[in-house]
This record gives C-alpha cells, sequence and structure tokens, in this order.
C-alpha cells in the first residue's frame, strides 16, 4: 500500500481534480483515437468492479462516468478531459460474456493498438474488487502489459465492504502475486468511492504522473 501523500501532495491532487471534467469522446476504431496531446491514464478491470464510481468519485462528479455504461457504448474507449491537462480513459470492462467473437475480437485489436501505441500513457490503473482478489482474467490482462511493457497500477475497489483485517490479508496476497510482474507499479492503492477511502491518495499520485515526463 502506497504511502500517504504529505500535506502539499494532496493538494496538489485535489487542485487537479477540483478542475472542469468533461466527457471527450468513445472510440470504435483506433483511427478515432485523439492525439496523444496530454498525459493520460487509463481505467480497466472486470465489469462490476466499479471503474465509474471510482472515476465519479475522484472528479467528485455523480454522473461524470455514466457514459461508459451507456447501452451500446460498453465495447469502446471513452475519453474524459480533467482540467486540459489529463486525459482518463474508461476502458470497457472485461470479461463480457455476452459480446459475439466478432465483436471480443474487435475490442481485443483496438484494446492492443491502443496499449501499444500510446506515447502519452503514463499508467494503467487495473481494479480489482477486494472482496476477491485478483483472478484469471485480471492476471490475464496484467501478463499482457508485462508483455506490453506498459506501467500498470493495481487499486483495490470496495474496501469498504470487507473488515480491516481481510483488507490487510488482500493487500499481502496482492504484493505477493505482483512480485512475478514485471511491469507493475509496487504501490498498491486500497479505496472505496462510497466512504472516500484511498482518493485522496489516488488524486496525489495521478496528479504527479500527470507532470510526469514518462
Amino acid at each position: 500500500m502506497t504511502a500517504s501523500p504529505d500535506a502539499w501532495e494532496e493538494e496538489r491532487g485535489r487542485l487537479l481534480f477540483a478542475q472542469e471534467c468533461n466527457f471527450l469522446l468513445s472510440v470504435t476504431k483506433p483511427d478515432d483515437i485523439p492525439p496523444p496531446d496530454h498525459p493520460e491514464i487509463a481505467f480497466a478491470g472486470r465489469s462490476n468492479v466499479g471503474k465509474s464510481s471510482l472515476v465519479n468519485a475522484l472528479t467528485g462528479r455523480k454522473t461524470l462516468a455514466r457514459v461508459s455504461v451507456t447501452p451500446g457504448r460498453t465495447q469502446t474507449l471513452n475519453f474524459f478531459l480533467l482540467g486540459e491537462r489529463l486525459y482518463l480513459v474508461d476502458l470497457p470492462g472485461y470479461g463480457f460474456a455476452k459480446a459475439g467473437k466478432a465483436q471480443v475480437a474487435s475490442w481485443n485489436k483496438l484494446h492492443d493498438i491502443y496499449l501499444r501505441k500510446r506515447p502519452n500513457l503514463r499508467r494503467v490503473l487495473i481494479l480489482i474488487d477486494a472482496r476477491h482478489g485478483i483472478k484469471p482474467l485480471d492476471e490475464e490482462t496484467m501478463t499482457g502489459l508485462d508483455t506490453a511493457a506498459v506501467s500498470y497500477q493495481i487499486i483495490l475497489t470496495k474496501a469498504d465492504k470487507i473488515s480491516a483485517t481481510a483488507l490487510s490479508e488482500r493487500l499481502e496476497q496482492t504484493r505477493k502475486k505482483l512480485r512475478k510482474h514485471v511491469a507493475a507499479h509496487p504501490d498498491i492503492i486500497a479505496t472505496s468511492a462510497y466512504e472516500s477511502l484511498g482518493i485522496a491518495e489516488l488524486r496525489a499520485a495521478l496528479a504527479a504522473l500527470s507532470e510526469s515526463g514518462g
């Protein structure tokens, strides 16, 4: 679990996420991906892991990420622009069993092109439900990012749904699994969109990434 940010780091994160954040576009084809003119953070995870809730909690808006769960948009890359400084990209939840083979193949191609050819992508946040831990589909995604040399970080969601003891055990289990993944960031942030747990820490981390050169 990452160290708590100091007062300046926390304020820097608060100021960034207090800025205007707007939905930019949904992308279904590689040619429609916007120019890499701002640093970028992508949110990935299994369906129903809480991506939209986390995006809304970070930005302090209740319905900003609603568009990402609108019927017909569930297999798109959804771009949001924060303060004219940072792209937030909501990736479709993986493990969508109802999608046909052609749809899955199309999404996998778009996903692969996006991750491998996005020079401004600072980090992929892989959201993991704290109650269940890393599952095989998560491992598959992590291994793919290792191969592509794309930096990613584990964010535990719904941490308010388990006891402090269980959360501590989950964090330790997750740390052990990360040791075999070369592109994984070592810090894990436990969050709860409902109770705002970990939100200040994550804002601070993303603010630092928005100012970094790579």
